[in-house]
């Protein structure tokens, strides 16, 4: 019990970084989100391309591999940047394609009677999706959405791979130094118990929103 209080500070240390990563993300995930699922929804031709080939793409390699080109294949091409700015990128650009995808078919779901009745009490477009469309659509996606959310905060453990001290690699140098695995068990139950409570939210969001429908 003297070793793990020991070496619990330093653990916990590793969680603020995850959580701040995670904490980053998540909102900037939702913006990007929502553009290009309304981008590949009612954007022009052009567009649509765009956006489909960016999901498409993200979405058709791994976060690791993403998260490598930006830290370590970027600064070939003279842009080099900050760990944490290079996690923020990879994260929220893999996340924000299948985040969109969720949301563009969330979009897609709603009946199309509602766009006739907003145009016909005189709503512009946009004044459609923010106050009839997109309201609907967070709510039908939710569960999805909350899914998504949940294994964006384990996925934090890859930002390790790239020197981060997140929770993952500091149990991993105490293992290292110290030659015991008991950091690998208390890293374990502290991602166990995150992702409970997160759990625990997430079913509470829906549950008070899936009375709406």
């Amino acid at each position: 019990m003297d070793y793990v209080l020991t070496i619990l500070p330093v653990l916990l240390k590793g969680l603020q970084l995850s959580l701040t990563i995670y904490g980053i993300v998540i909102i900037l995930i939702f913006p990007l989100a929502i553009l290009v699922a309304i981008g590949k929804v009612s954007g022009s031709q052009i567009l649509k391309r765009i956006l489909s080939l960016y999901t498409w793409i993200w979405r058709g390699t791994p976060l690791l591999l993403q998260l490598f080109f930006i830290y370590f294949g970027l600064p070939h091409f003279g842009i080099k940047l900050s760990p944490m700015v290079s996690v923020v990128i990879a994260f929220v650009l893999n996340v924000g394609a299948y985040e969109a995808e969720i949301i563009r078919a969330g979009i897609e779901s709603i009946d199309k009677g509602q766009y006739e009745a907003a145009k016909a009490l005189g709503m512009t477009y946009v004044q459609t999706m923010r106050r009839i469309i997109i309201p609907q659509t967070i709510r039908r996606v939710l569960p999805a959405t909350c899914s998504e959310a949940l294994l964006t905060f384990k996925d934090t453990a890859l930002v390790a791979a790239i020197g981060m001290g997140d929770l993952l690699r500091s149990a991993k140098e105490v293992v290292t130094t110290d030659f015991k695995i008991t950091a690998f068990f208390i890293a374990f139950i502290i991602y166990l118990i995150v992702s409970s409570i997160l759990v625990q939210a997430f079913t509470k969001l829906e549950k008070k929103y899936s009375i709406y429908e």
